[in-house]
């Protein structure tokens, strides 16, 4: 939840206290001033402070006429403002799911253009990568459950990339030729509203540049080796949790599109889109 929202939250609910105090004191005043019974008060305050107004009961003493103003001057201010900002909670409600709908379909190009097969490249280099694909043998009956324990074992996972020239290679042609939707994802505003998201972007343009501003990837020392381990070892960690968040978001929400996932699984020796 947006900042934005958490203020009209804050002010709804500020709002709706200060309502409720007014309909205390209103059915109150008007038992005490105009001897009205409980329901007949709590009546008349609603007609007042709501400006409906229908006539059927009125006030009868100075006392009470005098009460009926100071009750509209306020009631009435406060009482637009519950219905305000009930209406801008209900229209904001509407905008945030639209706009993480759009969120989740930029992400699902992301997966699709990218992520899935930047992450079946570099999980071959994962010397621990025959735990990890036992793990993530996801299938069709997972629930809620399964993937955060999933989440919980990645958390431990050590992430061991084994790295030669070679491989170098394999990654530097890949993200070079992603550059273009590299930079048009980091350029979306939605997407950096999503820290996560936008740190994996980050990471995953770092290593391109760090590969690509290299004259030669052949013959690098040691250290240098080092250093571009850590890289991709950060790209690595950060594209498997999103991945296993984004396979929890369409199994949940698009099973057809899970169903696909599944067969494309990265982690999976054997990838093929039929269905067998």
């Amino acid at each position: 939840m947006n900042k934005y929202m958490n203020k009209i939250l804050f002010r709804f609910g500020f709002l709706l206290a200060a309502l409720v105090v007014l309909i205390v004191v209103g059915t109150v005043g008007f038992m005490i001033l105009e001897g009205l019974t409980f329901f007949e008060a709590l009546y008349f305050t609603f007609v007042t402070i709501s400006t409906v107004g229908y006539g059927d009961i009125h006030p009868v003493t100075l006392a009470g006429r005098i009460f009926v103003v100071i009750l509209i001057v306020i009631g009435i201010g406060t009482f637009l403002g519950v219905v305000a900002n009930a209406t801008q909670i209900i229209l904001q409600s509407r905008q945030e799911r639209v706009r993480k709908d759009q969120l989740n379909l930029i992400i699902g190009v992301f997966f699709s253009e990218i992520g899935t097969g930047f992450l079946h490249i570099i999980s071959t280099f994962d010397a621990n990568i025959d735990r990890l694909r036992g793990e993530c043998c996801i299938n069709t009956d997972w629930s809620g459950q399964d993937f955060i324990k999933l989440k919980k074992i990645l958390e431990h996972h050590a992430y061991n990339i084994d790295i030669k020239q070679n491989n170098l290679k394999e990654i530097h042609d890949f993200l070079q030729g992603k550059n273009n939707l590299l930079i048009q994802l980091l350029d979306n505003n939605n997407l950096q509203e999503h820290e996560s998201i936008t740190d994996l972007l980050l990471a995953i343009f770092h290593l391109k540049d760090e590969l690509v501003l290299r004259p030669t990837l052949s013959g690098l020392p040691d250290t240098d080796l080092f250093h571009l381990t850590n890289d991709i070892k950060r790209v690595y960690a950060l594209l498997t949790k999103e991945w296993i968040k984004y396979m929890q978001y369409l199994n949940k929400t698009y099973p057809y599109l899970f169903s696909l996932a599944l067969r494309t699984n990265p982690f999976s020796k054997e990838i093929s889109p039929i269905v067998s």
